[in-house]
């Protein structure tokens, strides 16, 4: 994500149309951690069997904690089996959005204080007798929201290997952008399959240490 987009992400927009789940929302909200609230949700296929399976954020006072939920419909009966958590950042400066594309999941979660850290990730679901899901990409970059210091960006593709850094140099002459244009290096950065419980932190891929 460039740097002149992150302002968009401050804006709350009407959350996007999505299939109705046939499960109620109290039994969704049963596979939330104890004392988490719904925080973000949303529904669709992630397997291909044009079921709505069900991706949801809980937060509570010091737990943010991501659940996919696929659904299984019986002939007589229906019901969702996890199949993926990752345990989130628990301080963000707005709720996560969360959104299924062409069996692909996306999570665009914004974090920090002053120096803030946008993530994006992406994960698909691994067929089999117990399905998981997989992370192929992660974006994240790390800015000032008070111009006060330069930042950082990484684009990661797992399932390529492609691996981009971006060095952002604060704009010191003025005008509308707020830093100069990225220094861009490409590299490979091979992986094995990373689960979605292990998805690496994006601080400590930016070098901004631990959460």
């Amino acid at each position: 994500m460039r740097i002149w987009a992150l302002a968009a992400l401050l804006i709350a927009t009407p959350a996007a149309a999505q299939t109705a789940s046939p499960i109620n929302d109290e039994a969704i909200k049963s596979f939330l951690e104890k004392g988490e609230e719904v925080e973000s949700r949303t529904n669709g296929d992630l397997n291909g069997d044009g079921q709505p399976d069900t991706v949801l954020i809980g937060r509570g006072d010091d737990t943010r904690t991501l659940k996919v939920l696929l659904l299984h419909k019986g002939e007589f009966d229906i019901d969702l089996t996890p199949v993926g958590t990752l345990k989130l950042d628990s301080y963000p400066l707005g709720a996560a959005e969360v959104s299924i594309a062409k069996g692909v999941l996306k999570i665009t979660d914004l974090t920090g204080g002053t120096t803030a850290v946008n993530a994006v990730y992406r994960y698909r679901l691994v067929p089999g007798p117990k399905p998981r899901m997989r992370l192929i990409g992660i974006d994240a970059t790390l800015y000032s929201r008070t111009y006060a210091h330069d930042g950082a960006e990484i684009s990661w593709n797992l399932l390529t290997g492609d691996y981009i850094n971006r060095e952002m140099k604060l704009n010191k002459k003025g005008g509308n952008a707020a830093y100069d244009p990225i220094l861009e290096k490409k590299s490979k950065k091979p992986s094995k399959v990373v689960w979605m419980e292990d998805t690496p932190d994006p601080n400590e891929l930016l070098g901004w240490g631990e959460k």
